[in-house]
C-alpha cells in the first residue's frame, strides 16, 4: 500500500480533487480538468505541474489509467487514503438542514424495531447505495409478552416482544396441533412465569422443569418447551432491514455481478454476516470498509460505510450503508454517525 508519508501536501490537494471530480461524474479525470478546478480554487497549478504529480500518484499506486488516451481514476488504496483524511480532519458535520430533514423522517416513530426499520429507508435515500440496519442479537433481551395465534393445522404464529421494545414474529410448523385454548394456556404460562427473564434462560428453565415433573402438569410444559424452542432459535436471532438494493442498478457494468450482488444483498443473513464481521459493537465512531470482498466475493467494488447505535451506552445495533466507492463519502459518513449518536434522544428508556 502507498505510504501516505511520502505524498506531498501538493499532491493530496490534487489526489482529492481527482477523486470528488471522479465521484461526481464518474469519468476518468484529466490534468486540464484539475488545473481549472484549482485555478478557480486560488491555487494555481498548471496542467504541466497537474500532469507531473499525477504521474506521481500512479506510480503510488493511488491512480490508474483505464484507457490509453484517456485520464485517471482513483484506486482503492486513494479512497481509503481520502476516507482518513476525511476522518482525521474531524470532518465538516451535517447541515442544520439535513440534520433537520433526519429529525423529521423520525417523527412519530417509536421503538427500536420501528426505528431501525425507518433508519435504512432514511439511509438510503441520503446516499446512492443501500441502507441496512440490524437489531442487536437477542442475548441479553428481557422477555416482556409472548403470545401465540392459531393460523392452520399445526401451524402457529409466534410473536415474541421484549423489554427494549423488540418485537419478533415467526410462524412454527409444530410436531402436533395445538388448540386455540391450549396455546393461550402456554402463552399465558409463560407471560406469568418468566417476564423479566433473559430469553435465552426461558429455555434453559423449561427444560429443569420438564426434567422435575411428572404429573399433568407435564403435558403443559411439553407444549411450552415446543413452542418455545420453536418461536426463540437457540443462536441469537437479529432483525435486519435493507432497503435501497434499486440504488445499485447501473453501477456496474458487469450485468452478471450486478445480478450476484444484488442477491446477496437480498439475502438478508448475508447483511447480517456482513456487518458481525467488520462492525465492532463497542467502536465510538464510523468506519469504512472497502474489502468487503474478503467476507463475500460478490461484494467486489463495493463499500461499507457502518456504525453502532447505541441507546444508554448499550447497543441497539448497527446502521450503516453498502455503495459504490464512488459515492459521497463524507456526506453519507456524516448521515451514519449523526444517526447512530441520536439513538440515545429518539428513544426513551424502557422503550
Amino acid at each position: 500500500m502507498a505510504d501516505a508519508g511520502r505524498v506531498t501536501a501538493r499532491q493530496r490537494a490534487i489526489l482529492t480533487a481527482i477523486i470528488e471530480s471522479y465521484i461526481e461524474t464518474g469519468e476518468p479525470v484529466g490534468s486540464g480538468t484539475i488545473a481549472r478546478l484549482q485555478n478557480v480554487e486560488g491555487v494555481g497549478f498548471s496542467s504541466a505541474t497537474v500532469r507531473n504529480e499525477m504521474a506521481e500518484l500512479s506510480e503510488e499506486g493511488l491512480l490508474e489509467q483505464p484507457h490509453t488516451s484517456a485520464g485517471r481514476v482513483p484506486t482503492a488504496r486513494a479512497f481509503r487514503m481520502y476516507v482518513e483524511q476525511l476522518s482525521g480532519r474531524n470532518a465538516a458535520k451535517l447541515s442544520a438542514r439535513a440534520r433537520s430533514q433526519i429529525d423529521l423522517s423520525f417523527q412519530g416513530v417509536a421503538g427500536t424495531q420501528a426505528l431501525l426499520e425507518r433508519t435504512s429507508h432514511v439511509l438510503a435515500t441520503l446516499s446512492s447505495g443501500v441502507g441496512v440496519a440490524i437489531a442487536a442479537a437477542a442475548e441479553g433481551e428481557m422477555l416482556e409478552h409472548v403470545h401465540f395465534s392459531r393460523l392452520a393445522q399445526a401451524r402457529v404464529l409466534a410473536v415474541v416482544v421484549t423489554r427494549s421494545g423488540m418485537v419478533r414474529d415467526r410462524v412454527l410448523a409444530l410436531d402436533k396441533d395445538l388448540s386455540v385454548r391450549e396455546l393461550e394456556v402456554a402463552g399465558n404460562f409463560l407471560n406469568e412465569h418468566f417476564r423479566g427473564w433473559s430469553v435465552e434462560r426461558v429455555r434453559a428453565e423449561i427444560a429443569k422443569l420438564v426434567e422435575r415433573e411428572k404429573s399433568e402438569y407435564q403435558q403443559l410444559l411439553n407444549q411450552v418447551e415446543q413452542l418455545w424452542v420453536k418461536a426463540v432459535p437457540e443462536a441469537p436471532v437479529q432483525t435486519v432491514y435493507v432497503e435501497g438494493v434499486a440504488n445499485l442498478v447501473g453501477s456496474e457494468g458487469d450485468r452478471e455481478r450486478l445480478r450476484e450482488m444484488l442477491t446477496a444483498l437480498e439475502a438478508k443473513e448475508r447483511v447480517v454476516e456482513l456487518l458481525n464481521a467488520y462492525i465492532d459493537a463497542r467502536q465510538e465512531s464510523v468506519r469504512v470498509v472497502f474489502d468487503l470482498e474478503e467476507q463475500a466475493p460478490e461484494m467486489s467494488g463495493l463499500v461499507l460505510i457502518a456504525a453502532p447505535a447505541r441507546m444508554g451506552g448499550e447497543s441497539r445495533g448497527t446502521v450503516g450503508v453498502i455503495g459504490p466507492k464512488r459515492m459521497h463519502y463524507e456526506n453519507t459518513m456524516n448521515a451514519v454517525s449523526y444517526i447512530s449518536r441520536v439513538f440515545d434522544r429518539m428513544l426513551e428508556p424502557g422503550e
